[in-house]
């Protein structure tokens, strides 16, 4: 990734959550490139001190730090809100990554448990991070927070539907959320597509170019190009939106008409 020119994050702090790989670390090495400070959290702890390291190198140490935990887990997510208000005295950005989706089929042979997890990681997490947030500074000092939705919230999608039932109600509760907490904190969404992350690896690996091809833009996507939306959404540029979903798509929504 190029250094951005701009510091539209500098004095400020950004906790991203899902952030030790994928997505989430783009994301957070995007707003340490433009001066923010950040607290970055992920499940499993190799993985998490891993993406500190790669942070640091990039930066100073004293600009990062890590929280392990579930994402829906409670404790952890008062922990990791409490961390970085204790490690950098405020926290103007939120961008909620995680998500998971361990089935695939048709949606009458979900398990039911499987089904209550994915509702709990993929959006009930994402509202009770918000709540620790608002209590914690952005209630009293405003922010700004970016959901991490996906392109098959946005219609029907096969094998995948529990998935995008549950992302097509992270983009509603984003356009709740944005009028709950208006003006002084603005919530958006991003959807992205195929991204080039382990977590979509099963839908390109087997063959990446058809995959390719069903874009106007002829790749898939890559973890930075949702970093950047993400950024835009949290920054001062996007000082005038809330309560939107930026589809990330390659074109591949415009291209079919």
């Amino acid at each position: 990734m190029s250094q951005p020119a701009q510091q539209r994050f500098a004095g400020q702090v950004a906790l991203v959550t899902g952030a030790s790989r994928g997505i989430g670390f783009a994301a957070a090495r995007r707003f340490l490139a433009e001066g923010a400070s950040v607290c970055i959290t992920a499940r499993r702890p190799a993985g998490l001190a891993s993406a500190r390291d790669e942070l640091v190198a990039l930066s100073a140490p004293e600009r990062v730090i890590i929280a392990g935990g579930a994402a829906d887990d409670p404790e952890h997510q008062q922990a990791a809100v409490a961390a970085t208000l204790q490690a950098f005295g405020r926290l103007d950005v939120l961008v909620y990554n995680t998500g998971i989706n361990p089935t695939y089929g048709p949606l009458l042979d979900l398990d039911p448990g499987v089904a209550r997890k994915m509702f709990e990681v993929n959006l009930l997490a994402a509202l009770f991070w918000v709540k620790q947030a608002h209590a914690a500074w952005m209630g009293a000092n405003g922010g700004a927070i970016v959901n991490v939705s996906s392109v098959a919230g946005l219609g029907s999608s096969p094998n995948l539907a529990f998935y995008g039932i549950t992302k097509a109600a992270l983009i509603s509760l984003t356009k709740q959320l944005a009028v709950e907490l208006a003006p002084a904190i603005r919530v958006n969404a991003v959807a992205p597509a195929v991204i080039r992350t382990r977590f979509a690896e099963a839908l390109y690996a087997d063959d990446e170019a058809a995959v390719a091809a069903s874009y106007a833009l002829k790749r898939i996507g890559e973890p930075d190009d949702v970093a950047g939306a993400i950024a835009y959404l949290a920054s001062s540029d996007a000082g005038w939106t809330t309560g939107q979903t930026l589809v990330i798509d390659g074109g591949a929504l415009g291209s079919r008409g």
